[in-house]
C-alpha cells in the first residue's frame, strides 16, 4: 500500500509542477498581415526553425500576451534579432516578412530557457556591466533613423566590436538613457567617435551606419 501511496504522491507533485510551469510559459501569436490580419500561428515554447510550420519569413505582426520573446531572421536564432515584451505589435519595421525563429526568454536578462544570453555563448564576464534585473538598458541602438528598424539593447560598459552582434556599422538612431556614451567608427574605438549625454537621437547625421564600437565613458 505504501509504494502505492508514494507513486501517487509522486504523480501529482508532478502534474502540480506542470500546470505550474504552464501557467508561467509565454504566449506570443505571429500573424502574416500587419494590423493583426492574415492566417495567425501561436506559440508558447522556443521554436527554433519556422519552417516546418510552414511559418517561416511570413510574420508582419505580433501579439505578445505573456512573457518577453526574441524573433530572429533566421534559424537558430542567427542573424538580427528583436526583443518583444508583453503588447501588441502591428508592424515589424525592419523584420516585416523576415523572422524565420523565435523564443521566449525568461525576464529581462535576455536568458533564454536553456540559461544561453541572448542566443549567444560565452558572452564574457566584463560584457555584462549592468544587470537587466537591477535596472534598464543603459543605451539602445536603432537601424533605422526615427527609432525604426532592428533594435539592439545594450546594458554593457563597453562593446570593443559590434560585430558579434551583427549590429555593425548599422546604428541609425540611438536613445541614451543613463550616462555618457563614445560611439566610434572602427572597432576597439577606432577612427571618428562621436561622445553622447543622455537622451533620444533620432539620426546620426554622419555617423549614420557608421558604428562599429562604443563604450561607456562617464
Amino acid at each position: 500500500m505504501k509504494p502505492f501511496l508514494h507513486r501517487l504522491t509522486r504523480a501529482a507533485l508532478l502534474l502540480a509542477a506542470t500546470a505550474t510551469a504552464a501557467a508561467h510559459a509565454g504566449e506570443l501569436t505571429l500573424y502574416t498581415h500587419s494590423n493583426f490580419a492574415g492566417p495567425p500561428l501561436t506559440l508558447r515554447g522556443t521554436t527554433p526553425d519556422l519552417e516546418p510550420l510552414g511559418f517561416n519569413d511570413r510574420t508582419s505582426s505580433v501579439i505578445v500576451r505573456s512573457g518577453t520573446w526574441q524573433l530572429c531572421e533566421h534559424a537558430n536564432f542567427q542573424g538580427r534579432c528583436m526583443m518583444v515584451e508583453r503588447g501588441e505589435y502591428p508592424a515589424l519595421e525592419g523584420f516585416n516578412d523576415a523572422i524565420s525563429s523565435v523564443r521566449e526568454v525568461s525576464g529581462r536578462d535576455g536568458r533564454d530557457e536553456r540559461g544561453e544570453r541572448d542566443g549567444r555563448r560565452g558572452e564574457r564576464d566584463d560584457d555584462r556591466g549592468y544587470g537587466y534585473g537591477h535596472r534598464r538598458e543603459a543605451i539602445v541602438l536603432f537601424s533605422k533613423s526615427r527609432f525604426g528598424g532592428a533594435k539592439l539593447e545594450l546594458h554593457n560598459n563597453e562593446v570593443r566590436t559590434l560585430e558579434r552582434y551583427d549590429f555593425n556599422d548599422q546604428a541609425g538612431s540611438v536613445i541614451v538613457n543613463e550616462g555618457r556614451w563614445e560611439l566610434c567608427e572602427h572597432a576597439d574605438f577606432g577612427g571618428r567617435c562621436i561622445v553622447l549625454d543622455p537622451g533620444r537621437y533620432e539620426r546620426l547625421d554622419d555617423m549614420n551606419n557608421q558604428i562599429s564600437s562604443l563604450r561607456r565613458v562617464r
